[in-house]
């Protein structure tokens, strides 16, 4: 008998998933799933609790019920940070000390290297191909708290970039980024998928990303109101076979990086 070969772990799981902040309880049993290659994008009104799941995805929000895993395993005990990217909505730049755009990117490299081991040539190679994929290399020596808040944006896209990960989580990417930076990062994110990487997107809007997306969720008060298709935007009219918003549906869709134009 041929051994059976077990399934992949999803690259995210949460299960019974519940977040209470100042009180407020703002996801409100959550069960969802993302398999390695897929890309899933997180939809919904302001408030709806996109940006604190995909927070508490990551273990950066504690669950007051449920369970999370990543890769199989609860994010107190996962190890493998370097197999994740995380994109956050803003830059922050701490201890006083202006850091310039390619420290920035520079350390997205962190979870790759050993304490004991200085940055090698692979590091350097991968900060200055990230820098030239979100078409800031001219920018590298800047301050990075003095570039426009796309600019910034690209630079945190170029940070998680940098290291390579397996799977990618986005919070608002697209967020004060131009209509000709949005149509490279969809080429940038078609690139990652034909890789077979992992891609969780927050948005407003998909714009040019939603060709990419093979599944939509969409939260309304903290609960999940619909999974499928992207829905169709307010006001336009639906394609044949395009789904418009209702509970649990399944859908699929189709899965060189692009360089940005200057903005």
């Amino acid at each position: 008998m041929t051994p059976l070969t077990a399934a992949p772990a999803p690259a995210f799981a949460m299960t019974g998933g519940h977040v209470r902040l100042d009180g407020r309880e703002v996801l409100r049993g959550i069960d969802l799933r993302v398999d390695p290659g897929e890309v899933v994008a997180l939809l919904g009104p302001n408030g709806s609790g996109k940006s604190t799941l995909v927070r508490a995805l990551l273990g950066l929000i504690p669950l007051s019920a449920g369970r999370t895993e990543i890769y199989g395993v609860a994010p107190p005990r996962f190890r493998q940070w370097g197999r994740i990217g995380y994109v956050p909505q803003r830059l922050t730049v701490g201890g006083g000390v202006p850091a310039t755009v390619r420290e920035v990117v520079s350390s997205g490299r962190i979870a790759r290297q050993s304490r004991f081991r200085p940055s090698s040539a692979a590091d350097r190679a991968a900060v200055e191909r990230a820098l030239d994929i979100v078409g800031m290399a001219d920018r590298a020596r800047d301050p990075a708290h003095q570039l426009s808040g796309g600019q910034q944006q690209r630079v945190l896209i170029a940070r998680a970039l940098a290291g390579e990960p397996d799977a990618f989580v986005m919070d608002e990417p697209t967020a004060g980024v131009d209509a000709a930076s949005q149509q490279a990062l969809a080429g940038t994110l078609r690139a990652l998928i034909r890789q077979g990487r992992t891609l969780v997107l927050v948005a407003h809007e998909l714009g040019p990303i939603e060709p990419l997306i093979t599944r939509a969720v969409v939260l309304e008060a903290g609960r999940i109101a619909y999974e499928g298709a992207p829905p169709a935007p307010e006001g336009e009219c639906a394609a044949p076979g395009h789904q418009h918003l209702h509970p649990h549906g399944p859908a699929s869709g189709p899965s060189s990086l692009t360089t940005w134009e200057p903005a």
